[in-house]
């Protein structure tokens, strides 16, 4: 029996459509690898097609099957054909080649290829470039030959977080930095790595490393599936982002987007040589209808080949410490998951999911750890496929994380459409905490999806237009208040109840406020509200500061405990007519006052003996609240002469109303 089968009995009918999947997942390994081979030594595609420096000379190599000629053209030729820079086929599968002197080819320079095949031809650029720019007065992209003589040298080893829980704070390159303009990955390095390193994250995920030829897209329609993009700095310079990253103790994941292409034939992959599905599906599974984009076909050799050297290359050239894969859900299900309910187990082995994809899936996360054994992998997948995160030789696709994609739509809809009377703890506790008990996730109040233009973050949600009038200190009212309070109180839950890690994006710690909303024709290509306005946090006469605080101090308690994430969950109360929820995990004990107008005095939980004391209360001043608990006193617990337990006694606490507590239990 499958492991995960025996993890979860509700699986046992659908046991064998499991072993299949990892069956033709290790068939398809033998297949592309050979017998005995490694996925490792098969995804190495960047180090042969691409163009290359070679001690005679520069090489170049492209896969184009339907080509019937290909010329390079660049700088270096006036954007001419000519017969030196002509490629040669060199075998059915459709490979070409050309050779060419090193005097003919000077670092900086901009070329593409000219592919010609029945019936048509058109410039391209090369499918496994490693660089590509876009020229600022005609706007056209080109790659860009990349060979600096000083090479980067990397100074760190790479970071894992190793026994402490996944704290990841996502980010985009571009908005983050103040100014209303694209940033840098040399300001992100100068600027932002430090706030992070002091707020106590321990890992970055970023979005948008891939090239992409609209900005607005926020990353998520690639053209060039191997160049870092250009708008943002050099190779080099993302390197050392990285670098500096592990030197101050940061792992570093990508966002990488597998799941679809952008359409563009000019930049991307759409047309590369006169056949539309070259790396595509054919028909209508060709195109997403939601999303305006291509679908890769995973069945093909070629596209696992060019796929699965993607990943290895992120990792070994740049020293990426793993990878958040975007859109899993659209890429397992023949529908994208677009209009499906899956209510039922049946929904997830009824025959519409694409087994290819899952292959995908299966043999990346063997080939990523495989190249880096401590790597980090998280899926972001909507449906609740089971196995996602479970190891492969147990049944699933090997995942380290999925994404608690249920907990910020949950804390949206509450906000929305219930009272603050109406908040059930118990419901809260079930949402944190539903989840497969041998799947790790990365839960989260909101990410950037949560802030894009159309829909707002929960900090606007709570508070909205006040924040524009009473967010500077003495102007506060009711509704900045109880935004505050509440903002601190999701946080915290959510994070306490993690069972792997916690994700927050750049900004929404300390209650950043607005949408984001690229530079497009509809807002008239302004950066308003694609930046992030630091000195709101820095400034201490306004009240973001107190959010930003608390956020510091609940991310440092957390990630300085070695295997938070893993102790077990103990509640020991859960009130739904107080409002009131409590449990431990180790020596901390969270309580938490949801109602939103009764304080408690002397509020009985019946919890483990010992001496206890308060290391964080969202009510001190110190984050913007009343300050009505003396957060210095010791709390001693009380025998219950009704009860013999020899474990648990009464803790009697105050509890002011829309407040959160982390004590620590002393024996």
């Amino acid at each position: 029996m499958l492991e995960i089968v025996r993890n979860d009995r509700w699986l046992k009918p659908y046991e064998k459509i499991l072993r299949a999947r990892r069956d033709y997942a290790l068939s398809r390994e033998r297949e592309i690898c050979g017998r005995g081979g490694r996925l490792s030594r098969f995804a190495v595609g960047h180090l042969y097609y691409g163009l290359h420096k070679t001690e005679s000379g520069w090489v170049f190599r492209e896969w184009a099957p339907n080509a019937v000629e290909i010329f390079l053209i660049g700088d270096f030729s006036d954007w001419q054909e000519r017969d030196e820079y002509r490629l040669n086929r060199l075998n059915d599968y459709g490979d070409w080649e050309v050779m060419v002197p090193l005097e003919y080819i000077r670092h900086g320079q901009h070329y593409k290829m000219r592919v010609k095949w029945n019936g048509g031809q058109g410039d391209r650029i090369p499918a496994w470039c490693r660089r590509v720019v876009q020229d600022n007065v005609t706007h056209i992209f080109s790659a860009q030959v990349w060979n600096p003589e000083v090479k980067y040298v990397f100074r760190n080893d790479s970071f894992f977080p190793a026994d402490a829980p996944l704290m990841i704070y996502e980010c985009h390159i571009g908005m983050s930095q103040e100014k209303e303009d694209v940033g840098t990955y040399v300001e992100f390095t100068r600027n932002v790595l430090p706030r992070i390193k002091k707020n106590g994250y321990n890992c970055i995920q970023i979005m948008a490393v891939q090239e992409h030829p609209y900005y607005g897209s926020f990353g998520y329609h690639v053209s060039n599936f191997f160049a870092p993009s250009s708008r943002f700095g050099t190779p080099e310079e993302l390197m050392e982002l990285i670098d500096t990253a592990h030197g101050m103790g940061i792992a570093v994941i990508m966002d990488i987007v597998h799941s679809h292409a952008v359409k563009n034939e000019n930049e991307g992959l759409g047309n590369l040589s006169g056949d539309p599905c070259q790396y595509f599906n054919q028909g209508v599974r060709r195109e997403h209808s939601a999303w305006d984009s291509l679908c890769f076909d995973y069945g093909k050799d070629a596209v696992l080949h060019f796929l699965l050297s993607n990943c290895k290359y992120w990792l070994t050239e740049f020293h990426f410490d793993g990878f958040r894969f975007d859109g899993v859900t659209s890429m397992i299900y023949y529908s994208h998951g677009l209009g499906e309910s899956f209510c039922n187990y049946d929904d997830y082995f009824n025959g519409h999911q694409d087994g290819d994809a899952i292959c995908y899936l299966t043999l990346a996360n063997k080939l990523i750890h495989q190249v880096n054994p401590k790597a980090i992998t998280i899926a972001e997948e909507v449906s609740g496929m089971p196995g996602l995160a479970a190891p492969v030789k147990s049944g699933g696709m090997g995942f380290d994380y999925r994404m608690a994609m249920n907990i910020p739509d949950y804390w949206i809809k509450t906000i929305k459409e219930r009272r603050d009377e109406d908040w059930n703890v118990s419901e809260i506790y079930w949402e944190l905490t539903n989840r497969r008990s041998d799947e790790r996730t990365v839960s989260y109040v909101e990410s950037h999806d949560q802030a894009l233009v159309g829909d707002k973050t929960v900090i606007f949600r709570l508070v909205d237009a006040d924040m524009y009038w009473h967010f500077k200190k003495g102007s506060e009212n009711l509704v900045t208040a109880r935004g505050i309070a509440l903002h601190k109180m999701i946080r915290m839950v959510t994070a306490s109840a993690i069972n792997g890690g916690y994700l927050n994006f750049m900004g929404n710690e300390f209650g950043h406020p607005e949408w984001i909303d690229f530079p497009r024709e509809g807002n008239g290509w302004s950066y308003k509200y694609a930046r992030r306005q630091w000195s709101l946090v820095d400034d201490h006469s306004l009240l973001y500061h107190f959010l930003g605080d608390f956020d510091r101090d609940m991310v440092r308690l957390i990630s300085s405990r070695s295997d938070f994430h893993r102790w077990s969950i103990n509640k020991w109360c859960s009130n739904e007519g107080d409002q009131v929820l409590a449990f431990t995990r180790g020596d901390l004990l969270f309580v938490y006052n949801f109602n939103p107008s009764r304080s408690f005095c002397d509020y009985g939980l019946y919890v483990p003996k010992g001496k206890y004391r308060i290391e964080i209360d969202s009510d001190n001043p110190c984050y913007g609240g009343n300050g009505l608990v003396d957060d210095t006193q010791e709390h001693f617990t009380l025998k219950d002469d009704a009860n013999a337990s020899e474990e648990l006694e009464w803790l009697r606490l105050y509890l002011p109303a829309r407040t959160a507590f982390v004590l620590r239990r002393y024996d």
